[in-house]
Formats: structure tokens, sequence, C-alpha cells
């Protein structure tokens, strides 16, 4: 598999939009994508690059809280390259990149036996007020221990358009 990742760049937008719309059910997610880096909420951008094209893409966005954060998604791969580990390679390196540029935590909305491969644990996020609180709600320390327990968090304002 000739698959390697990379920041995402300008060129990689159309592809990026055509992930998203295979891999997800409405144009939501493609427009999230789209409304984060408008508004400059985008924090870590890669693609998975497949000999030239782009078959898949994740995004960590910043997000308010008491501490440096950054959420998670989406995440899209396309169909004919599923199954192969892109999502997770995509995911892992996101989240190094992050750890690397001094932000202190991840939360993410999704789906807990999945992502708690990553770290990602529900307990991590529950002592936080969100729009989007519950068990799929989960955090990511990426220092060891969340930099506190409590307190308010908000995904950006592009998110406000998926409730």
């Amino acid at each position: 598999m000739n698959t390697t990742l990379r920041t995402a760049g300008p060129e990689d937008h159309a592809a990026i939009r055509r992930v998203h719309l295979e891999a997800f059910p409405t144009a939501a997610e493609a427009d999230l994508v789209e409304r984060l880096r408008r508004d400059g909420d985008a924090a870590v951008e890669l693609v998975a690059d497949h000999d030239g094209a782009a078959i898949g893409h994740v995004m960590l966005s910043a997000m308010q809280a008491p501490f440096p954060a950054l959420g998670l998604g989406p995440v899209g791969v396309l169909a004919a390259h599923r199954g192969q580990g892109v999502a997770e390679r995509l995911i892992r390196n996101a989240l190094r990149r992050a750890r690397e540029g001094g932000w202190r935590a991840v939360f993410v909305l999704g789906d807990p036996a999945y992502y708690r491969r990553f770290g990602f644990r529900a307990e991590h996020a529950a002592g936080f007020e969100c729009a989007w609180s519950g068990p799929c709600l989960m955090a990511l320390p990426l220092e060891g221990t969340m930099p506190a327990t409590r307190g308010r968090i908000d995904y950006a304002p592009a998110f406000a358009d998926l409730s």
C-alpha cells in the first residue's frame, strides 16, 4: 500500500470534500470541515494520500475549554480503503501532532468501543458541561492526566450546525 500521511493543503480541499461525502450519509461533515477552515478553527488537518490521491482525512479543531483543547472529527476514509488501518493511522498521527503542538487534551464524540483504542475515556470528560455531554463524549489527556476535571467545554461554533 503506497499510502502516506501529510498535512492537508488547499489543493486537497475538493478531494477531502469527496471523502466526507462518501463516508457520511449527508453533506453535514463535508460542510463542517469547510466551515472549520473558513472560521480559522482547524488546528490539525491531515490527509492519507494513496498514489497521489487523498483517500482519507482527519481534522482536529480548537475548542473552548479551561485548558488548550482540541476536538477530533470528522474523520473519513473512502470505502475502497476502509478496513486497512487508514483512519487509525490518521487519528494517531493527528494526536501526536496535537501533543507536539502543546495542546493538553483532545475530546471526541463517538463510539466508545472504537475510540478507547486511542486512550479516549468517557470518565475523563464526565465532569465537563457541554452541549454534547453523555457516554459518547470522551477525552484523551495528552500529558498523562487531565489538566482539569470540571468546567465548561464547547466545540468550535461550526459544530452547532450539526445539532
